[in-house]
C-alpha cells in the first residue's frame, strides 16, 4: 500500500490563492514589474509556479534578474533539487566552469519514467543565475524515499512536526484528492497529507535556516500558499518578512485562491491530465504542487 501511495504522491496539484484581486494577462516584462512590485521590501520570497507553463517561468526569471541586479544576494530555494543531492549540488557549483547544465547533470538524474521529472530547460535560467551572482541554491524538497517513510510511519519518524492543524489536514486532503482527478479514495489521500505537510515543513526550514539572508522559494503553487503551505510552519517574524506571490494561469478560480499576491498568465496548451490519469491510472499529473 506504501508504495502505491508514493507513485500516486507524484501527481501534482494545481492548487490557487485568496480573495485578491488577480492581475491579469500582460507581457512577460510587465510581469516581472509586477513581481517585483509585489517583492518591495520583503526579503523573503516564496514565488510560486505552476510548472509546466512556460511563460510563468519567463516572467520569474526576469523579475529574478532585475531584483538581484538592484542588489538582492538571495539564497534560492529550489523545490526540483530533493535534500539528499545537497552536498552534490554544492560541489558542482564549486567547480570551477560550472555551468547550468554541468550542475544539473551532477546533482539531478532525470527520471526516464513518463509523466515524472522535472522539464530543466525551465529551471537552467535560475541555475545560470545563481552562477552568474554566486548565490547559494538549496535543494529545498523531500526525496520519494522520505515520503515513503513518513506515509508508512508519520511524520515523526523523520523529525518533522506531527501537531498539523485540522485545517492544514484538511485543506490538503480536499488537494490531494482534486489533484488525482477522482482515481483517490479518501483514505489514501489521508495517508497522503504527510509527505505534503513534510514538504512544506522541510522548506520552511530552509527558510529559517538562511537567518538574515534573503531567500527565494522557488516551487509550485500548493507549496506557496498561505492556507495551508510552507507560510503556515514559518515563525512569526519569519512570516512578517515574507510574501507568498502565486502564479496562475487565467482559468484559475479566484474564489479558491490563497497567497498575499496573485498574477495571472494565459493557460499553457496542455493533454488533459484528468484523462490521462484515467487511461493510466497511477499517474501523476504535470502541473501544480
Amino acid at each position: 500500500m506504501a508504495e502505491k501511495l508514493v507513485v500516486l504522491l507524484a501527481a501534482a496539484l494545481l492548487a490557487c490563492a485568496c480573495a485578491l484581486p488577480v492581475e491579469r494577462t500582460r507581457p512577460a516584462a510587465a510581469n516581472a514589474e509586477r513581481v517585483l512590485a509585489a517583492i518591495g521590501s520583503r526579503s523573503i520570497v516564496l514565488l510560486g509556479e505552476v510548472h509546466d507553463n512556460a511563460a510563468q517561468h519567463a516572467m520569474r526569471e526576469q523579475a529574478l534578474r532585475r531584483w538581484i541586479e538592484g542588489g538582492a544576494r538571495p539564497t534560492l530555494l529550489m523545490e526540483q533539487f530533493d535534500r539528499e543531492q545537497q552536498d552534490e549540488l554544492d560541489r558542482a557549483l564549486a567547480r570551477p566552469g560550472a555551468t547550468a547544465d554541468t550542475v544539473i547533470a551532477s546533482a539531478a538524474a532525470v527520471s526516464a519514467r513518463p509523466g515524472q521529472g522535472w522539464h530543466w530547460p525551465f529551471y537552467r535560467p535560475y541555475v545560470a543565475l545563481a552562477i552568474e551572482y554566486r548565490l547559494p541554491i538549496v535543494a529545498a524538497n523531500v526525496s520519494r524515499a522520505d515520503a515513503r517513510r513518513v506515509i508508512s510511519e508519520g511524520l515523526l519518524a523523520l523529525g518533522f512536526d506531527p501537531h498539523v492543524p485540522p485545517d492544514v489536514a484538511v485543506g490538503q486532503e480536499n488537494e490531494i484528492l482534486d489533484g488525482h482527478c477522482g482515481q483517490l479514495d479518501a483514505a489514501d489521500a489521508r495517508r497522503l497529507v504527510a509527505a505534503q505537510v513534510a514538504r512544506d515543513q522541510f522548506m520552511a526550514r530552509m527558510i529559517e535556516r538562511a537567518g538574515p539572508r534573503a531567500v527565494v522559494l522557488l516551487a509550485g503553487n500548493g507549496h506557496v500558499r498561505s492556507d495551508i503551505g510552507v507560510p503556515r510552519w514559518l515563525k512569526p517574524a519569519t512570516r512578517e518578512r515574507s510574501i507568498s506571490i502565486g502564479l496562475v494561469e487565467s482559468s484559475a478560480s479566484v474564489e479558491s485562491m490563497h497567497f498575499d499576491r496573485v498574477l495571472s498568465t494565459p493557460e499553457q496548451p496542455r493533454v488533459d491530465p484528468c484523462a490521462a490519469m484515467r487511461a493510466a491510472p497511477g499517474a501523476g499529473r504535470a502541473v501544480g504542487r
